[in-house]
């Protein structure tokens, strides 16, 4: 019903699309968003990239909360970084680079990840092995809305937060090493044009950051974006607002922001329980 009343045929469709309306994998909803998604001419180009595809068709302002996120987070970790360091904070204006930089890296990952999708994945070889299989079952939100014909078994929705957690490490260990290793050359010039430095500032430990942001990505990162997308956005501001687009992304703009900044306090204080980052206090 849906291609009749655009007037196409299902030939005219991708081979990823056509295989879900052929195995009765997507209601006829999610074809007409495509329709309308594929009306922008950017919008279009981005759809041949199967996840973003697979994300717009979930959410027609995923686009919308990508910018949202990268556009407030040098302010918003920046501020944040401010309020624990206080008067320590152009004392440790290295320190607060590093955690900007790879925050900013980290950003549209944080966003794409625990994004809810429509699956409109081919199917898996036959002789794919068990964790694979089960992995590949899983919503990539541990708390989306399941399409009408399809659920999410508890177990399946634990092993989205797993996954997610697991990509999350990867990036945040990541985007610590070039955050670090750009800041420890800062650092360095530093300290070769002002030999006064040298004492007071330190180079910022290289693996032990990196591993350490890994880690808060893929558990206290991964469970916020999760909960906020799935649950906070898919479940409870986006029925409430549907046909109400502007006040919609500004709820989730200000929702997105608040969890920003709320992350940037909890790493700081993560940092400093684990002892990467240590606060120096003030000579008199």
């Amino acid at each position: 019903m849906a291609l009749a009343e655009a007037g196409r045929s299902l030939e005219s469709l991708p081979k990823d699309l056509k295989a879900a309306i052929e195995d009765g994998r997507i209601p006829g909803s999610i074809v007409l968003r495509y329709f309308d998604l594929e009306k922008s001419g950017f919008l279009s180009w981005l759809m041949s990239f199967g996840g973003f595809k697979e994300r717009l068709l979930a959410d027609d302002l995923f686009l919308a909360k990508v910018a949202m996120e990268c556009g407030v987070g040098v302010f918003t970790k920046t501020a944040a970084e401010y309020e624990r360091r206080r008067e320590n904070f152009f004392k440790e204006l290295e320190i607060v680079f590093a955690d900007v930089v790879m925050a900013v890296i980290a950003d549209f990952m944080l966003v794409y990840l625990p994004a809810p999708t429509v699956s409109l994945r081919a199917p898996l070889a036959i002789n794919a092995g068990r964790f694979a299989k089960f992995f590949y079952s899983c919503p990539d939100n541990a708390f989306q809305v399941a399409l009408s014909g399809t659920s999410f078994s508890l177990l399946q929705r634990i092993g989205a937060i797993v996954r997610n957690g697991a990509k999350l490490f990867a990036v945040g260990t990541t985007s610590s090493l070039v955050g670090t290793v750009v800041t420890n050359t800062v650092i360095n010039a530093r300290k070769a044009v002002d030999q006064s430095a040298a004492d007071e500032v330190e180079n910022v430990p290289v693996l032990s950051t990196s591993v350490a942001y890994g880690v808060y990505m893929a558990v206290s990162s991964n469970l916020r974006y999760q909960v906020l997308a799935g649950v906070i956005e898919q479940r409870i501001l986006e029925p409430m607002l549907h046909q109400h687009k502007l006040l919609l992304s500004a709820l989730c703009f200000a929702v997105r922001t608040g969890n920003t900044f709320l992350g940037s306090l909890l790493w700081v204080d993560y940092a400093r329980l684990i002892g990467i980052q240590k606060a120096q206090d003030l000579e008199s």
